[in-house]
């Protein structure tokens, strides 16, 4: 039997219905291989376990509440899959243990380490149930603790794999696992560090964490399922008629993603590409469906690919000297823009000023002007989108502009990227 790696996000494990859903697929799949499922946390879920780390950080007495009504949540889809017994509700409880006893405390660590420990939980808790309610099937099937084998270091919320100690880790656990079991269910987006304290890989990293399975365990394939038939032209949510792309290269995938499309984590392809390993995006709402396959070599013409992403500021940079942007400028600029974590999306630069266009987060960005007025002239655009056209023609890059504001735009290659605002339409009192 081959060895397979599946990975579910959380909005196919969103409710009972989904897990449920997701039972089927590994049942139907197991007869034939050995699957290595990685789960992400159910829905929302994450969204939510942030909202107790405000809480507790910020001490504003809220933090019990939300907690319980995550708790509250997941008791609802258990009763739903019909595994809420006393044994199964003890399990699930034992998860939140830690969580319950670090918010009794007072505040004793940095954001990001509280973080790590309280975010880790929504993972640990949704594979648990996805495993119960696999086992009540009749499914052979384990329960992997993630943080035994992936390790990390301790850059907590952006932690770095620690490939050799992974390696030996799951050669020593997993081969000996599926000597016994058929399906093994272990978590996304975290890991262990050296000092045994819980990490994440960053959001969304689960997609990462099937990868770096998948290279470890030499497996024949990763299938990630999604609530899409797999790779489109663009989000099916901004835009009509779009359509399925049946192949892909690992380079336009890596490309793709760092252009800011959601489909796939943009650190999943590269352990993928080291090994040729195929990697497949499909539809868990149609499980006998191959989606999109992602592999190398892939002989094809590609249609226009359209990638947005909202929520954007430009930074304006400039000299207050009016001296030109030298390199000693930017090595400064772009050490305070790693300080704040603020990923720059795109970037030109003139004689005399530097712009860059990042996610909007008003309170990184708000230190980074503040750092940065010292010694520059600092201003910021609000409320954009960065339009990113792969494999562009004139006509689609005209449609892009319609109702829009450029303020600066770039051709490389086949692709186009512009930062754009809504024209304000003036109506007549």
């Amino acid at each position: 039997m081959s060895l397979k790696v599946f990975k579910f996000g959380g909005a196919s494990v969103k409710d009972a219905n989904g897990v449920q859903n997701v039972a089927k697929i590994l049942n139907a799949h197991s007869s034939k291989d050995k699957i290595l499922t990685v789960v992400s946390a159910t829905g929302k879920t994450t969204n939510a376990l942030e909202l107790v780390v405000q809480s507790y950080y910020n001490q504003d007495g809220k933090a019990n509440e939300h907690l319980q009504s995550i708790k509250n949540d997941h008791v609802s889809i258990m009763q739903g899959l019909d595994i809420f017994n006393e044994e199964i509700a003890a399990d699930i409880s034992d998860t939140f243990v830690e969580i319950d006893w670090m918010i009794e405390d007072e505040v004793q660590d940095g954001f990001n380490y509280i973080y790590d420990q309280i975010v880790s939980v929504g993972e640990l808790v949704s594979s648990k149930i996805l495993y119960h309610r696999c086992k009540k099937e009749g499914l052979n099937v384990c329960w992997l603790d993630v943080r035994d084998v992936l390790i990390t270091d301790n850059s907590y919320r952006e932690a770095k794999v620690l490939w050799n100690d992974t390696q030996k880790r799951m050669d020593e656990r997993i081969n000996d696992l599926f000597g016994k079991f058929d399906i093994i269910i272990t978590q996304g987006f975290i890991g262990c560090s050296t000092e045994n304290f819980n990490t994440t890989l960053g959001r969304e990293g689960s997609d990462f964490t099937a990868g770096i399975f998948s290279y470890c365990l030499d497996a024949e394939s990763l299938s990630i399922w999604k609530d899409v038939p797999g790779i489109l032209t663009a989000d099916p949510r901004l835009f009509e008629n779009v359509t399925k792309i049946d192949r892909l290269d690992y380079r336009e995938a890596i490309e793709m993603t760092y252009f800011g499309a959601k489909v796939i984590h943009p650190k999943t392809i590269k352990p993928l590409q080291n090994k040729n390993i195929p990697l497949y995006v499909r539809p868990f709402n149609d499980y006998l469906s191959e989606g999109t396959l992602i592999t190398s070599n892939v002989d094809t013409v590609y249609p226009p690919v359209i990638v947005i992403e909202s929520g954007q500021a430009l930074i304006h940079i400039s000299t207050k000297d009016f001296s030109f942007v030298a390199e000693e400028h930017l090595s400064e600029i772009f050490e305070r823009l790693d300080t704040y974590k603020l990923k720059v999306n795109m970037m030109r630069n003139t004689a005399i000023s530097f712009s860059v266009a990042v996610q909007n987060d008003p309170k990184k960005i708000s230190k980074l002007m503040e750092d940065l007025s010292m010694n520059y002239n600092v201003l910021k655009d609000d409320d954009l989108e960065l339009i990113t056209v792969r494999h562009y023609d004139d006509a689609t890059v005209t449609r892009m502009k319609e109702g829009k504001i450029v303020l600066f735009e770039e051709t490389f290659r086949q692709t186009v990227r512009m930062a754009v605002k809504d024209i304000p339409v003036v109506k007549r009192k």
